[in-house]
């Protein structure tokens, strides 16, 4: 017989042991400019909070809580899904981890739950920075920074940047996942616009099918309408080359959430819009994106980044 084993318990924190609790958004880091102030996790490198006058622009979280539906995340080095957590590339296979059992995908990357290290920061701005050391399923190292900065004309830039810092060739795509709030009203409540000639179909698992027109569908936008009751989870493209923008706005008081996207080479050719009912449609999902779902397979907008390589992804938040 194995001899018995005596197991104690640590002590519960106590004191100054307690100040170093761990928090599930890390830090977060305030700025402020103007009648603009934000809250930014280091976990995630993601947008906690976002105001303007004291009205919040986006559905800020609980710095207390683990953020719900990837509230505000940095999506990197691929956003949306992979069917299966399969895909191929030059021709290996390789599989990541599937976290979403629904749909059975790996979605939305490697470093949402990440600590970011803080590099520099200002009372209007921080940069973060998250080196992807690479995995069985991603094996590639890619030098990651995010930057947030808050102007009292423009609100909140962010801009991404990715350096492929390793030895080959690596897939990627980027993302950020903020909620986008007019006040206190529902997106029901809420007027929607942005221009978009094509939605993607997608299937029960949210995996594109095919792309359709969205002129005089159900997923017209370009003229602003009140969202009611439609259920939104879609990646839209053919946005304008000179930049786009999306709106909400409340009617009943004028007052609108603006995110704006730049043309050229920092801008992103997808968007994703989701009405966000895992946090019961109290604040939609934009997420500008510069690859569709499952690109890792189907190749669409795939960033090829090769060793040196650096990519620059940027989008703004602002009052309307």
């Amino acid at each position: 017989m194995r001899p018995s084993r005596t197991f104690t318990s640590r002590p519960a924190l106590t004191g100054i042991a307690l100040k170093r609790a761990i928090s599930p958004n890390g830090r977060i880091i305030s700025l402020e400019a103007g009648p603009y102030t934000a809250g930014i996790a280091t976990v995630g490198a993601g947008i906690q909070s976002l105001t303007h006058s004291a009205r919040s622009l986006v559905l800020p979280f609980d710095p207390d809580k683990v953020p719900h539906a990837y509230a505000g995340k940095t999506l990197a080095p691929w956003p949306n899904r992979i069917d299966g957590g399969r895909y191929v590339f030059r021709g290996r296979s390789y599989e990541v981890p599937v976290n979403e059992a629904s749909t059975g995908t790996a979605l939305h990357g490697l470093v949402v739950w990440d600590e970011w290290q803080v590099v520099s920061e200002s009372a209007e701005s921080a940069v973060l920075a998250n080196t992807l050391h690479g995995q069985p399923g991603y094996p590639h190292q890619l030098m990651l920074e995010a930057e947030f900065s808050l102007t009292a004309d423009t609100g909140l830039t962010v801009t991404i940047r990715a350096t492929n810092a390793g030895s080959t060739a690596a897939p990627y795509g980027v993302s950020s996942h903020p909620y986008l709030t007019a006040g206190d009203k529902a997106v029901d409540d809420c007027e929607v616009s942005f221009t978009a000639a094509q939605v993607l179909m997608t299937d029960d698992r949210l995996l594109p099918l095919e792309l359709k027109e969205t002129a005089g569908s159900e997923f017209d936008f370009s003229r602003p309408r009140v969202l009611g009751g439609m259920s939104l989870d879609h990646a839209f493209t053919g946005l304008p080359d000179d930049g786009w923008q999306v709106t909400l706005r409340d009617p009943a008081t004028g007052a609108a959430t603006v995110l704006s996207v730049p043309a050229g080479p920092e801008g992103s050719a997808w968007l994703q819009v989701y009405s966000g009912e895992e946090l019961g449609r109290r604040g939609m999902a934009v997420e500008p994106m510069t690859c569709p779902p499952d690109a890792f397979n189907t190749g669409t907008d795939l960033i090829v980044l090769e060793p040196g390589d650096e990519h620059r992804f940027s989008y703004s938040i602002s009052a309307g």
